[in-house]
């Protein structure tokens, strides 16, 4: 994956930015004037946004639909849509890579990357694959509501007066997800440990199967990540090779599982490959009859409707199973 910005640079984490956006002149948000816009790269970060900010603010999303953030690079109107917002929040962890939004970003002066801001606040939270961050935080409800204090924290800066509104807003929205999070634990707990094992196509769920997957054993020798394997890395732009190709094959063998869950935004070659490759070797090895969201929420509507598809869509297929 390409590297993004550095934690200290061209990032601008809410710890750095508070006399930026102290010193802007008084709140707009007093009666007759418009709402802040907000933009938002993803619809995840956007969602929690939304929530907290509620009608003091005109929410945005950069990256809509079925698009991969990873990659991104601008199109028409982006320029507008950020240069207009008077806050800019973005995941960070080198997530949003394409170089003319990496610009764009760097160049706004109050953006805020989310991500870097728990890598400074919680660093032994954040996962790293091969040497790599791994960006991909929604995957765990109980991480992604961290990111809830320093969008409270903008919000409050920008606009003053709102600041009471802004936290008991948050505090109803924190306390919503972290029950969902303790909710969707228990019910992948209960799925046997046998089968509690993922293939998905890229690197999007290290988090999730930490969070929910594992169990306690695997947690306190840090062997969960046996749990979860992909053909492609933390951004599904790589070229799938024999070596990958047949690590999948015989980790589908060894733990004995017989689904592969494709994202609804990655292409399913890869997974293709490995199945094909499966029934030569006489192993029987199906698609999940319906995609997981990794990178994008999809028609799911929001981010806990995204994370409890994803969690309804396991518990199914892994009960067919043998």
């Amino acid at each position: 994956m390409k590297k993004g910005f550095s934690l200290v640079g061209i990032v601008l984490v809410v710890g750095l930015m508070i006399t930026f956006l102290g010193s802007k002149e008084k709140s707009s948000i007093v009666e007759g004037e418009k709402k802040l816009v907000v933009l938002s790269t993803t619809a995840m970060i956007s969602d929690i946004v939304e929530q907290v900010g509620g009608e003091r603010i005109q929410a945005i999303v950069l990256i809509q639909g079925a698009i991969d953030p990873h990659s991104y690079e601008l199109v028409k109107g982006d320029d507008e849509k950020i240069e207009g917002a008077d806050l800019v929040f973005f995941n960070g962890l080198h997530l949003e890579h394409g170089a003319s939004l990496q610009y764009k970003l760097s160049s706004h002066p109050y953006a805020i990357s989310v991500g870097d801001y728990i890598l400074s606040k919680y660093p032994d939270c954040i996962l790293y694959e091969e040497g790599q961050l791994d960006p991909h935080i929604w995957m765990d409800i109980s991480l992604w509501a961290k990111i809830i204090d320093p969008i409270v924290e903008a919000l409050s800066l920008k606009d003053p007066e709102g600041k009471e509104y802004y936290e008991e807003k948050a505090n109803l929205v924190r306390g919503k997800m972290l029950q969902f999070h303790l909710t969707l634990k228990e019910q992948l707990q209960k799925v046997p440990e046998s089968r509690r094992y993922l293939v998905t196509s890229h690197d999007a769920f290290g988090y999730f199967t930490r969070s929910y997957l594992a169990t306690e054993e695997d947690l306190i020798a840090d062997t969960w990540r046996k749990r979860v394997a992909a053909p492609e890395g933390l951004a599904p732009d790589g070229q799938l090779g024999v070596m990958d190709l047949q690590k999948i094959v015989d980790y589908l063998a060894k733990y004995q599982i017989g689904v592969v869950f494709p994202e609804s935004n990655v292409s399913r070659d890869s997974l293709k490959k490995i199945i094909f490759a499966c029934k030569e070797k006489h192993l029987k090895i199906r698609f999940s009859q319906n995609p997981l969201y990794g990178d994008c929420m999809g028609a799911t509507g929001s981010y806990l409707d995204m994370i409890e598809h994803n969690g309804s869509i396991l518990v199914k297929e892994w009960e067919c199973s043998p």
